[in-house]
Order: structure tokens, then sequence, then C-alpha cells
């Protein structure tokens, strides 16, 4: 089995087709297989109530990922089951325009930002930080999607 997900779009944003060949040479940097995940894009309240109610943190934010192997049990038939990815469309768009930067770009940006913590990366630590990031900025720049 190949790597399986699914992008749900919520009619908040229509041109992520790209978003799949990012994702998938994202997936293909780190080796992953037979793995299932989502990404769900939804709105300023929509992520505003997850930040508040999972995160505890009162205010609208780009991305939440639920990693599902934080609990090593969640595997099926030798299929990694990940997580989901919601990516906030109004924000992403506000920080496009504020970084000055294209929504491809942003946009891409938080979905294998998103991936990287279903695969357990993270950014509590300085040194976590910049090796997430520039794992983030090498797959990027590997689908040229540039600042």
């Amino acid at each position: 089995m190949k790597n399986d997900y699914t992008i749900v779009d919520n009619n908040l944003y229509s041109d992520y087709n790209y978003l799949y060949e990012v994702l998938d040479y994202a997936l293909e940097h780190e080796k992953v297989k037979n793995a299932i995940f989502s990404v769900v894009f939804v709105s300023d309240d929509e992520i505003h109530e997850m930040n508040k109610k999972y995160r505890q943190t009162d205010r609208i934010t780009d991305v939440i990922s639920f990693a599902f192997e934080d609990n090593q049990d969640i595997m099926y038939n030798d299929i990694r089951m990940l997580g989901d990815i919601y990516i906030c469309i109004p924000q992403m768009k506000r920080q496009a325009n504020i970084l000055g930067h294209s929504e491809k770009r942003e946009l891409s940006f938080l979905a294998v930002h998103g991936l990287l913590h279903l695969l357990g990366y993270d950014h509590m630590t300085q040194e976590d930080e910049k090796k997430m990031f520039a794992l983030q900025e090498l797959i990027l720049d590997g689908k040229n999607i540039k600042r």
C-alpha cells in the first residue's frame, strides 16, 4: 500500500492541487510508507476553538496537528495512522500577505509543518526548532517553493 491521505477543503480554498505533490515529496523524503492522514482546511472560529480546547491557548493559530502515533497502538495491518492536520485558511492568507510571499508558499509550509509534527518532529527547544525548520525548508526547496 502506498500512502493515503485526504485534503478536505470545506469550501474555504480551492487552489491547492499542488499540495498533493508537496506532501508526496515530504513523505518520500522522510521515507514514510503505508501511512494514512488527513489535512482539513478550517475557519478562524474553528481553529480558535481547537486551540482553546486542546492547547489551552485562547487565540487563532495557523496549523494544529493531532498525531495519532503519540499512542504507539494505532497501527493496523502494517498501516501507520498518522493523524490529522488542521490548517486555518484565513490565517494562512494573512500570514502570506504579512510575510510577502505567495499563498502557495504559505499553505505548503503549513502542510509540511503539520506533517512533520505527525511524524514526531517538534520545536519545543531551540535545537529541535532549528532542525525542524531546516527540514521544512529542504522539503519546500526540493519542490522549488521559494519565499
